[in-house]
């Protein structure tokens, strides 16, 4: 990839009815946190506007080989534990999509 380009990781996670005001306070005082301390790139992340069990998580990384073992890593530290079980118990499914951009774009989400 040219040095401007990168790929966005899309994820829609649909929540249990009634947990996600709970889902997004986790994710806003725990995992976002710590996946910027863990070095990943959240773009943007909230509660979806047209499902009120929808939830969105954007994240960019450098190449998909680079979003494969830079995203486990955040597993793999201790703080995390914290986090698992109360967010596992609250997603009911999830999808990724991958999709090439630019930093450009990037800069532009999280302006927004």
């Amino acid at each position: 990839m040219a040095d401007n380009e990168c790929v966005l990781e899309i994820r829609l996670f649909t929540v249990k009815p009634g947990t996600r005001e709970e889902f997004h306070r986790i994710s806003a005082e725990g995992t976002v946190p710590l996946m910027r301390k863990c070095d990943i790139d959240v773009v943007a992340f909230g509660p979806s506007l047209n499902n009120e069990d929808g939830y969105y998580l954007i994240r960019a990384f450098d190449s998909e080989e680079h979003r494969i073992s830079h995203s486990q890593v955040l597993y793999t530290v201790p703080e995390w534990e914290e986090f698992d079980k109360p967010v596992g118990d609250m997603i009911v499914d999830y999808h990724t999509t991958v999709v090439p951009t630019s930093r450009q774009a990037v800069s532009q989400l999280q302006n927004a």
